[in-house]
């Protein structure tokens, strides 16, 4: 089996989001992975390096999920706080409140429980690792059968993300529960059948149109990361356009 390389860093770091990545056509002609079976899933922790994370990769399917029944909770390690580089201290700490406030109104769109932060420093959570991990499996141990946890893609490219999912697999290895890998920025820096993503755990969920639009209204609830800010927008429009065309997929 192919070995998938410890980061996909230096390949997003080369495709900056001025020159608009892979386009939506490119991955709409390529084959689409097989279907997964959600049926099996009666809880999901849904993990995201930032508020947003969790829409953007997953919203979805946890409102699908929700709307079934299933017990769907948010799990956000970092509040977001180093979207803007430059800001100040007070205009950092300002920006952490404004998404924790997106974050509660994208999730009561999306229909599933309160989400819950763990207020670990964004940008820096690689260095906070090993903490995250007890953390997650204080979160997931003990969980009922059927519980499963999906969190950004261990080779994502972006280093929270990466760690993130990192964290995440370790804690599910520890605790027993059923891992589940959504990419976000794979999805600009790759290729159909780039060699640095493992295709073989690839599965498609399959969206309703409703819940395709609640992710829509759910992901326009995170303003400071759509709006422009200075020259431009944190997240380019293109980003979500994307992300909206190509639906859903989690590595397993």
């Amino acid at each position: 089996m192919r070995t998938v390389p410890p980061t996909n860093g230096p390949r997003f770091a080369a495709m900056p989001l001025t020159e608009g990545g892979t386009s939506i056509q490119e991955w709409l002609v390529a084959d689409r992975p097989p279907v997964i079976d959600m049926s099996e899933c009666a809880r999901l922790v849904v993990v995201g390096a930032h508020p947003d994370d969790e829409t953007l990769g997953l919203g979805a399917t946890s409102a699908q999920l929700a709307a079934s029944g299933v017990a769907v909770r948010v799990v956000s390690v970092s509040d977001g706080g180093a979207a803007h580089p430059d800001a100040s201290t007070a205009e950092r700490i300002r920006l952490q409140a404004v998404r924790r406030g997106e974050l509660f109104d994208a999730t009561s769109v999306l229909g599933v429980d309160r989400p819950f932060s763990l207020g670990l420093p964004d940008g820096q959570l690689s260095e906070h690792e090993d903490r995250l991990v007890e953390l997650l499996v204080e979160i997931l141990d003990g969980s009922a059968p059927g519980t499963w946890c999906a969190a950004t893609w261990r080779g994502d490219g972006h280093p929270d993300h990466e760690a993130v999912g990192r964290a995440a697999a370790a804690a599910c290895a520890r605790t027993g529960v059923t891992l589940l890998e959504y990419p976000i920025w794979m999805w600009h820096w790759a290729i159909p059948g780039d060699p640095d993503v493992p295709w073989e755990r690839a599965c498609t969920v399959p969206l309703a149109d409703w819940s395709v639009a609640c992710k829509s209204r759910a992901a326009h609830c995170f303003r400071s990361q759509f709006e422009p800010y200075g020259p431009t927008a944190v997240l380019p429009p293109f980003v979500l356009h994307r992300l909206m065309a190509l639906g859903e997929m989690v590595f397993r």
